[in-house]
């Protein structure tokens, strides 16, 4: 996992600004998802080519008896723990407080890199009123405007060479990851504990029992990868306890680190817009996905209720429907080995790679017979295709008007690949240029 990095501080100190300005401005960013409530958030960054989580917290204020301000304070108590790095916030307009002095004695007790950030320096004259915060006792602080972004570069570079180093090796390193995510309750654990014939994760009928996510060796029958079972992911507005928070937000990042993602489907209640959210995701950032239907045993069956259950799914997921859909349980271990083959199927499709003659060979015979249609009598001619060398199957094809080439083609041409060189479970990226 990337290192994290908490910005904390009082409310209104511009944590919010600055945390917007270090994802705006990224463009490796994947995805910024809001946190539950208020101003809780947390996305992904980099700087200078080095990755890390940020996470935006709620103001902290201590001492108040309010119970929304106690569950702040949770909350970042928790951030802070999280986190590998401290971004500690004042404001240089209302000055050193009580309050920040209070928060800057609790942050030292982290035993981690705690930066000192004194916001709202726009100019050269405020620089010496700053100078009032060395009463905390720190030998440096970083000025910044996060509002202009005028100061970030240097603090950036100071929080990226601290990071912890990366001499140690991950023991799972090379192997596939492949994270069984979903809604909580629908049986990860369950699934997680049957395929590995032990009682790896705690199980019971208390929705969210898992905290973390938890990754396993897997190595059976042929097979060798990383399983991770992660928290149940809920709707932001089912979330509202603070572990389960950055439960959430770690199954989030297991889902972007992973290759495949299996999202599991409580039979018993159909395929809701959470599942639709986990595989908005999974399609998102490009992973192979695997449905999995679990308690499949608890369903009254007639004649095609499975084909009936499989078509609603498919119509509700959209274009991208070539995904396989498995109907499980994990209680009884019904099909279980029939997903993790179907899983590393989808794994080896995901790194595929076509060598270019063939691709050519087989995809140009195709546009003649339907090529793109003539728009104000010019005609589209796609000249040559070639796959990029990149993580998952992006495919670009060279023509003489590729700004003509309009989003039904392109969904053609997805199809087409699908049908001859198979990518099930696996999101295709298309893309058409000038030659």
């Amino acid at each position: 996992m990337s290192n994290i990095v908490a910005i904390v501080g009082r409310p209104n100190v511009g944590k919010s600004t600055l945390f917007n300005r270090l994802l705006e401005r990224r463009e490796a960013i994947v995805d910024s998802t809001a946190g539950v409530t208020r101003d809780r958030h947390y996305g992904k960054s980099d700087w200078n080519g080095v990755d890390f989580t940020v996470i935006d917290t709620g103001g902290y204020d201590v001492g108040t008896d309010d119970i929304f301000e106690q569950e702040i304070r949770k909350q970042v108590q928790l951030a802070v723990d999280e986190a590998t790095s401290i971004i500690f916030m004042v404001n240089v307009e209302e000055g050193l407080t009580d309050t920040d002095q209070e928060i800057f004695e609790l942050l030292r007790k982290s035993n981690k890199p705690v930066y000192l950030v004194v916001n709202k320096v726009d100019s050269s004259k405020e620089e010496l009123p700053a100078t009032e915060f060395y009463q905390l006792g720190v030998e440096k602080y970083f000025t910044l405007s996060s509002a202009t972004g005028s100061g970030t570069g240097e603090l950036l570079d100071q929080v990226v060479s601290d990071f912890p180093t990366t001499d140690y090796k991950d023991p799972f390193e090379g192997l596939p990851k492949i994270t069984i995510g979903g809604r909580p309750n629908v049986g990860k654990s369950t699934l997680t504990n049957a395929l590995l014939d032990v009682e790896r994760n705690i199980v019971t009928d208390i929705a969210g029992t898992t905290r973390d996510s938890i990754q396993t060796l897997y190595n059976k029958f042929g097979h060798e990868f990383v399983l991770v079972d992660t928290a149940g992911m809920r709707r932001k507005s089912k979330v509202n306890e603070d572990l389960e928070f950055y439960s959430v937000m770690r199954s989030i990042r297991s889902i972007e680190y992973s290759d495949v993602v299996i999202i599991m489907v409580d039979a018993t209640l159909g395929w809701e817009s959470q599942d639709m959210n986990i595989f908005g995701l999974a399609q998102k950032n490009r992973k192979g996905i695997v449905i999995l239907v679990n308690k499949w045993d608890l369903v009254e069956k007639e004649t095609n209720t499975m084909r009936d259950f499989e078509a609603a799914i498919k119509h509700k997921i959209g274009q991208f429907n070539d995904v396989p859909i498995l109907f499980v349980s994990a209680l009884t271990k019904q099909r279980i080995l029939k997903a993790v083959e179907v899983a590393m199927q989808v794994y080896e499709d995901r790194k595929k790679k076509i060598k270019t003659s063939k691709l050519n060979e087989v995809m140009l015979p195709i546009f003649e017979g339907t090529p793109p249609p003539a728009i104000k009598g010019k005609y589209i001619k796609i000249k040559y295709c070639v796959q990029l060398p990149t993580p998952s199957p992006q495919f670009v094809f060279f023509c003489n008007l590729p700004q003509y080439v309009k989003e039904p083609y392109k969904r053609f041409t997805e199809n087409q690949l699908r049908k001859e060189f198979g990518f099930t479970g696996v999101p295709i990226e298309v893309y058409f240029r000038q030659k």
